[in-house]
């Protein structure tokens, strides 16, 4: 995934971009754009499946693009659906939970992602 410049535009269709590689349960993340300050993904977890993340170096903000679920941020819950964001602080335990409906979600991390680590 190529670092662009601030002068530069960099688009993506959003729905047609399918995380892969996918693991057991079907959840998938793909990096698709970075800055030297920002990272862009989207995320994917199936109804019914576990979010096995750990906590990150960055912070994040979720932004639900479809599904339903919950998702734990320190000792707090909250539903998502279509709309919902939610920041997410570097550090902090959290994870989506009770999927009721697949769930895509972009995710902004400031610093910029390490690829090595997902969502």
């Amino acid at each position: 995934m190529p670092e662009f410049s601030t002068n530069d535009m960099h688009a993506h269709e959003v729905p047609e971009l399918d995380p892969q590689p996918r693991d057991a349960e079907g959840h998938g993340y793909v990096d698709f754009l970075a800055s030297t300050e920002l990272s862009v993904g989207l995320a994917v977890w199936p109804a019914g499946s576990i979010d096995r993340q750990q906590p990150h170096k960055e912070d994040e903000v979720y932004y639900v693009i479809s599904g339903r679920g919950s998702i734990r941020v320190a000792d707090e819950d909250r539903p998502v659906k279509p709309g919902s964001l939610v920041f997410v602080a570097a550090g902090v335990e959290h994870r989506f939970h009770d999927i009721e409906e697949d769930l895509r979600v972009l995710v902004f991390w400031a610093p910029p992602h390490v690829a090595a680590r997902h969502a």
